[in-house]
């Protein structure tokens, strides 16, 4: 099994409800070919470095997943029918990226948990 990290971005017209009803669509066909998440962060709207189909921003979207290589085809697929889909990048994550990957998972946990025990103690 690999690891593989794909960031996507959607259109900007979407409504939050749409724009998390993509994102769902996207990992519940990962999951249902045997991918396992382990982790999805919704980044929000950004602005584009360059415009794509005349607009300048979109929903960024990064999914960290372990599956068998025949996946990601299948997610690439999935991608290009979807008129939702300005970009997608998907790639497999070497040892080293992967323990990357795991490391900023790990800080930014941490960074969360810190930030809510503040909140508390300022309650």
């Amino acid at each position: 099994m690999n690891h593989y990290e794909t960031v996507f971005i959607l259109t900007p017209v979407l409504s939050d409800a749409q724009m998390k009803e993509a994102v769902e669509k996207f990992t519940k066909l990962l999951t249902d070919n045997g991918a396992t998440i382990v982790n999805e962060e919704m980044w929000g709207l950004r602005k584009l470095a360059y415009p794509i189909q005349k607009k300048s921003t979109g929903f960024y979207t990064l999914v960290e997943f372990d599956g068998e290589p025949t996946i990601v085809k299948k997610l690439e697929t999935a991608f290009r029918r979807d008129e939702r889909v300005l970009r997608d990048l998907v790639f497999r994550l070497d040892k080293y990226a992967a323990e990357y990957a795991a490391k900023r998972r790990s800080l930014k946990a941490n960074k969360v948990a810190n930030e809510t025990k503040e909140e508390v103690k300022e309650d």
